[in-house]
């Protein structure tokens, strides 16, 4: 199985940008489709990105197009999400997490998780 550990969350003003790290150990993230998700305080856990095997087949909720993107370093083991152009509303602790065959949009589908990082956004 594989471990994942987020990092490169903390506070940063609206406008801004981050990059958040997902590395992993114990099997290579080039095995799995990752995905990020984000869960507010009160809210559900919701759907971010995704990338598939492939590199180049990547997936983002509707409310992030254009200002997230997401890769892979196989040979780091890590999956980034770089967010652009920050607002209040991204704030929320973000996930990485990884399943076997294609990204899915619904949390359940994912067997592996990372402890979170939190991100918050100051207007």
């Amino acid at each position: 199985q594989v471990q994942l550990v987020e990092s490169g969350g903390g506070l940063a003003q609206a406008g801004g940008s981050l990059r958040l790290s997902c590395a992993a150990s114990g099997r290579t993230v080039g095995s799995y489709a990752m995905g990020w998700f984000r869960q507010a305080p009160g809210k559900e856990r919701e759907f971010v990105a995704g990338i598939g095997l492939s590199a180049g087949t990547t997936y983002y909720a509707d409310s992030v197009k254009g200002r997230f993107a997401i890769s892979r370093d196989n040979a780091k083991n890590t999956v980034y999400l770089q967010i652009n152009r920050l607002k209040p509303e991204n704030t929320a602790v973000y996930f990485c997490a990884a399943r076997w065959a294609l990204v899915s949009v619904s949390a359940r589908d994912y067997e592996y998780w990372g402890q979170g990082t939190q991100v918050t956004v100051s207007s």
